[in-house]
């Protein structure tokens, strides 16, 4: 399903995230969620992960650029859907110039169980469409909403170059050897919740993925701000 009709023109966006201002406000319960993230539960193995990441955003916000990251895994329907709504949003949090999308090896839906998580940590989600619906994640009342749903990670929604494409799950770092357009490729991997559906421990573990990846995009940006 085509929703670029809908998407704010990446471009565009990117001048926008240029123009954050800093008196801009993260809706409550997601500010309230963000400001309890603990950094410390980042461990030293998974910061060495995460360290090209940072460099990159640094590089780019000391040339006065937007760092546009578009996190990919197989079916972007979880891992790359918090990947990208987190790092937009905590991003916002600390004031760095960021541009987040995502993508993956193919076309499926952004999974119920994944925006219940989300929604849970304080984002407000409206959808419209039934079939791979159309997500429209609010994390700040003043900014245009991040608009959410599974697509290929060379949509054209996303960036075609100057971009770093951080793979998000082992699948789709071995199918994809190369990533046109991209600048940098960065494999930070994160473990599959969709292995505990239909199981006691579902709600929880969705939980805990959403937040470990909240966490360590909160270790990333805070490892470039001044508002610690």
């Amino acid at each position: 399903m085509n929703y670029s009709h809908h998407l704010v023109n990446p471009a565009a966006a990117a001048v926008n995230a240029i123009d954050m201002e800093a008196n801009i406000r993260i809706l409550p319960k997601l500010q309230q969620k963000i400001e309890t993230l603990e950094v410390s539960s980042v461990s030293e193995e998974r910061k060495e992960i995460l360290a090209p990441l940072v460099e990159y955003i640094k590089e780019k916000a000391e040339r006065n650029e937007v760092a546009n990251i578009n996190f990919i895994c197989t079916h972007n329907s979880r891992r790359s859907q918090f990947a990208q709504i987190w790092a937009q949003a905590i991003g916002q949090f600390y004031d760095i110039p960021v541009q987040a999308f995502s993508g993956g090896v193919e076309v499926t839906a952004f999974n119920e169980k994944a925006v219940k998580a989300i929604k849970d940590a304080g984002f407000k989600i409206f959808a419209e469409g039934e079939e791979n619906p159309l997500y429209s994640v609010h994390y700040a009342e003043e900014l245009t909403p991040v608009k959410m749903y599974s697509k290929k990670y060379d949509d054209k929604v996303n960036p075609q170059k100057n971009f770093a494409a951080v793979m998000t799950c082992s699948h789709a770092d071995e199918t994809c050897p190369f990533i046109p357009g991209a600048e940098k490729r960065i494999a930070v991997k994160y473990e599959d919740p969709k292995e505990f559906d239909n199981t006691p421990e579902q709600d929880q573990k969705y939980k805990e993925r959403s937040e470990q990846i909240a966490a360590e995009m909160k270790y990333v940006f805070s490892s470039l701000s001044i508002k610690n």
